[in-house]
């Protein structure tokens, strides 16, 4: 068994980490904080950024370096902070190469039913993270599971990142949680893309970030395994979800939140 996989059955742990590779110095300070955090509250804390947001919605959006330039940066931020790397993978070819460096895949939500993609990230000797696509219930993660596991892996991750709800928006039930963590597999939460308002501002999503603390909150109230943050330190000049993405000045705040949430005892 993967070892920090076991770490996500075994406690709490988060992903976090700015949306995209804008600057190598920005990455560093991010990834840097997400550890010293971490550690403070004796979390696993994974490091997050993607190398290529392929599903932007204008072709004028910023998607990235690429993918040699992605992976040289992600592995020298886990070189130097010790944190594990997970980053999205959109084309099946795509798996092995970022499993050199990556601890984690991630399949975006879009994707998360694309059996190409999925078998290839099986076959890696990486973790897969599949986010719930905003068009299915909780209970079709079923098969997601089920197709990974039917291509040899048992490292699996789920996680839900909102509904669709109407045009431009999404809502999060919070009873997925627990649906999903009846499938054997721990479950996350992703409070910054549950709080987007897609393709809300034209040529770009918007987003409402003054509601992640209260959805995190819930979804640790919940029970919840992990929780996923997008994290920058100036938002609002951020180049990839800047509207929904937690200032990295508020980061420990809503961890420490969130700890002493699941630090509360239940007899559920």
């Amino acid at each position: 068994m993967n070892t920090i996989y076991t770490k996500f059955q075994q406690g709490h742990f988060i992903f976090a980490g700015p949306c995209a590779l804008e600057e190598y110095s920005i990455a560093l300070e991010v990834a840097q904080t997400v550890r010293e955090v971490a550690e403070k509250h004796h979390l696993t804390a994974v490091f997050k950024s993607s190398f290529d947001k392929a599903n932007r919605t204008s072709a004028k959006g910023f998607r990235g370096h690429g993918m040699a330039k992605g992976l040289e940066w992600l592995a020298k931020i886990k070189e130097e902070t010790g944190l594990p790397i997970v980053t999205d993978i959109h084309l099946p070819e795509q798996a092995e190469p970022v499993a050199e460096v990556a601890d984690v895949l991630q399949i975006p939500a879009f994707l998360c039913r694309q059996t190409d993609l999925l078998e290839a990230a099986a076959k890696t000797k990486a973790v897969v993270n599949v986010k719930k696509g905003q068009f299915l219930a909780p209970w079709d993660m079923e098969q997601v599971k089920n197709k990974l596991q039917s291509f040899g892996k048992k490292e699996i991750l789920l996680t839900e990142r909102g509904a669709s709800f109407g045009y431009n928006n999404l809502v999060v039930d919070f009873r997925s949680l627990p649906i999903m963590q009846k499938m054997g597999v721990p479950v996350l939460f992703d409070a910054t893309h549950s709080v987007q308002i897609p393709g809300g501002q034209g040529t770009s999503s918007g987003g409402q970030r003054e509601f992640i603390a209260a959805l995190a909150r819930a979804a640790a109230a919940a029970g919840v395994n992990g929780v996923f943050f997008e994290t920058h330190p100036d938002p609002d000049r951020a180049l990839c979800d800047g509207p929904n993405s937690l200032p990295l000045a508020k980061f420990e705040q809503m961890i420490s939140e969130l700890v002493q949430i699941w630090n509360i005892p239940s007899n559920f």
